[in-house]
């Protein structure tokens, strides 16, 4: 297969499945090879959140959405300090974007991170293969390497998510403090913003893989934020003085990330702790219960999610591989929302912590739930007080 982009040829590449699968394409970014789970994500946009998730870290992610980066990509929308899946699969690539915060295309954005990437196959194909197959590891390869057996064996050899500990691989390497603000336009109009100021009350942040947004959204919240590595031990935390502790999304299995329940469980009762997806997975650990692997995974940006307390249903955006199993929680906990496609636990809650599977914060995706964020400040004015 040949193409050209402004007069100049363009590499063909391969995406093949561990259980020999094979997508023939056109490379876009990166040239070279990029093994990874093989992800759908249901968006029809918010790519470029997407690429600097760590929460991807070890996946490669499909867009269902046939057509990506229309509107290119600018430095305001990245939710971290680098990209972290490893390869990036579409139908159709974009080449020249028209949108007035655009700063660089898609294509060049991928290739200036290091990012695989391919276009031109059948996402259709590959998303029922996931959805019918479960979770499937595959590599893309636009390099010199293109044998179908030696991709397929190189697939099948790598190393599978469970039981791996990735939020150590994209902590911070040391604390920090944040005061960034939620983008301008970017809340809802039901979210109270507030303004942060220096003597409002402290949040902790573990960094298990945070996205921006989030802690944008506890400025804005009227917190002082002080970030914190995985790493962090519950009296290194204690010793800062928190109002509250926030645990946050990352990658990987939630029962691999070392000493993190335990560290949460001496947290319990010291100060109000909210966390959200994996946060909320370790949380779930901590009081208790189990985590499993789903068969493939929610990641997009339209999952139904109810509050079983107030009936209340919130379209959400999602993307995690493992779900809490319930029936071991102790201490009074209990599960507060549940996935409406397949009744999957989405939120936990016990005196003093509560947590939900999906993001609030969006980014990409709705902001219906943004009002967690207030829920967080109440808890921790009522604790205070």
């Amino acid at each position: 297969m040949t193409a050209h982009t402004n007069g100049h040829p363009r590499r063909p590449a391969r995406l093949v499945l561990e259980d020999g699968m094979v997508f023939d394409g056109l490379s876009v970014g990166a040239v070279g090879e990029a093994i990874g789970e093989m992800v759908f994500h249901t968006g029809m946009t918010g790519y470029q959140e997407i690429l600097t998730d760590p929460s991807y870290l070890g996946q490669s992610v499909v867009m269902t959405y046939p057509l990506i980066g229309n509107t290119g990509t600018n430095p305001e929308d990245e939710e971290s300090r680098g990209t972290w899946l490893s390869a990036f699969v579409v139908r159709e690539m974009c080449h020249q974007p028209s949108n007035h915060r655009s700063t660089e295309s898609l294509p060049d954005y991928l290739d200036r991170h290091g990012v695989v990437g391919i276009e031109g196959i059948d996402t259709r194909a590959l998303t029922l293969r996931i959805r019918e197959g479960g979770a499937v590891k595959g590599i893309v390869a636009s390099g010199d390497e293109m044998d179908t057996d030696t991709l397929v064996d190189m697939a099948h050899a790598h190393p599978d998510l469970t039981g791996r500990d990735l939020a150590t691989e994209v902590t911070a390497p040391e604390a920090y403090h944040w005061d960034k603000p939620l983008l301008p336009g970017f809340a809802p109009a039901h979210f109270e913003t507030r303004e942060s100021s220096a003597d409002g009350p402290l949040v902790v942040a573990v960094d298990y893989g945070t996205k921006r947004n989030i802690l944008r959204a506890l400025v804005s919240s009227g917190f002082r934020v002080r970030v914190v590595p995985a790493t962090a031990t519950a009296d290194e935390i204690l010793a800062l003085g928190p109002a509250g502790v926030f645990l946050s999304n990352g990658p990987g299995d939630p029962a691999a990330v070392e000493g993190a329940a335990e560290t949460v469980g001496s947290l319990l009762g010291r100060a109000p702790v909210f966390g959200i997806c994996l946060g909320h997975q370790i949380l779930g650990r901590a009081l208790g219960a189990d985590t499993w692997k789903m068969k493939f995974g929610h990641h997009g940006a339209n999952q139904p999610v109810k509050d079983l307390d107030t009936g209340a249903v919130a379209i959400t955006s999602q993307n995690h591989s493992f779900a809490v199993d319930p029936d071991a929680l102790q201490d009074g906990a209990r599960v507060t929302h549940v996935n409406l496609n397949d009744k999957t636990v989405e939120g936990i809650a016990t005196e003093g912590a509560f947590s939900v599977q999906y993001h609030p914060e969006a980014a990409p995706g709705p902001n219906d739930a943004m009002d967690l964020f207030t829920r967080f400040a109440e808890r921790i004015a009522a604790a205070t007080t």
